[in-house]
């Protein structure tokens, strides 16, 4: 169904419950989607690691809460920062409106314009070629509209929740899914 749909720039909601810990209630922006696999950041998954303690010129651009967020298992040594207002900067590659990512090492450490708000992640989530076609067939995901505000929310623990609720339909009902069904 999603073969020929390119993703990018779309928010992919895990069904409850998703079997993998990595990604339940999980809701990730995809940044690139093709025919060789697909890679996006989980927005809720923020870390205990403060972002001045390992990129202290990026703290002032943080969205609260300033800390390094865990964007995935895959290379959880990578870094990908996501920014709003950035667009006149060196390193900015855009992925919906005014969202894009930026190069960590271009800003604003070089006197160039800064992003109004940034988010680093560390890690990031990887799909191989038809992987992530598969996953949307079973039902592991809810494909549904970014809004480019989602990836800077004051409380990502709410976003999961959140963005269900803003559908329509049937979708919407899973946002009163509890966390755990046995109470229900």
């Amino acid at each position: 169904m999603y073969d020929d749909v390119p993703l990018r720039g779309r928010l992919l909601v895990a069904t409850p419950p998703l079997v993998d810990p990595n990604f339940d209630r999980t809701v990730v922006l995809v940044l690139e989607h093709g025919e060789e696999g697909a890679i996006g950041v989980v927005l809720n998954r923020p870390s205990d690691v403060e972002l001045a303690d390992t990129l202290p010129i990026w703290k002032p651009h943080a969205a609260a809460p300033t800390v390094v967020f865990v964007g995935g298992p895959v290379q959880p040594d990578a870094l990908i920062a996501l920014a709003r207002g950035g667009q006149s900067s060196r390193g900015w590659v855009s992925i919906l409106e005014e969202l894009g990512t930026i190069d960590l090492g271009e800003l604003p450490s070089h006197g160039l314009p800064a992003p109004d708000i940034v988010r680093v992640f560390v890690g990031y989530a990887g799909w191989s070629p038809g992987q992530l076609e598969s996953e949307l067939d079973a039902g592991a995901w809810f494909v549904v509209d970014a809004d480019p505000a989602d990836p800077f929310v004051p409380e990502p623990d709410r976003l999961w929740r959140d963005v269900l609720q803003r559908q329509r339909g049937r979708v919407r009902i899973f946002a009163l899914c509890p966390e755990d069904p046995s109470v229900n």
